[in-house]
């Protein structure tokens, strides 16, 4: 599909492929957390943005942007793999916050 540092993955319509971030391996008080027991993360950073859906002639605008950091539903979306990473594609309406 694509390789590290060479992305030729482009979302179509409203769609917007999402890198996770990292989630916290560790709780506040200090105790490590299994790969089972940690959270699916939330918030990652937007890598590509489709150029909106087209509905009746008008195009919707596409409210986010390559680079920015979003909150997306916990179960939305569809993996891909993005050379050894597993990424999220995203419809647009699936994400519910820009992270600032």
């Amino acid at each position: 599909m694509a390789k590290k540092g060479n992305l030729n993955l482009k979302p179509i319509f409203d769609n917007v492929l999402i890198k996770p971030l990292e989630a916290d391996v560790k709780t506040v008080s200090g105790i490590i957390l299994p790969d089972t027991a940690q959270e699916k993360p939330q918030i990652g950073q937007v890598m590509a943005v489709g150029p909106g859906r087209e509905k009746d002639g008008k195009k919707s605008p596409m409210y986010v942007k390559k680079g920015q950091k979003v909150m997306y539903k916990k179960w939305g979306g569809n993996e891909v793999k993005v050379g050894s990473e597993e990424w999220t594609l995203v419809s647009q309406e699936e994400i519910l916050a820009i992270v600032e």
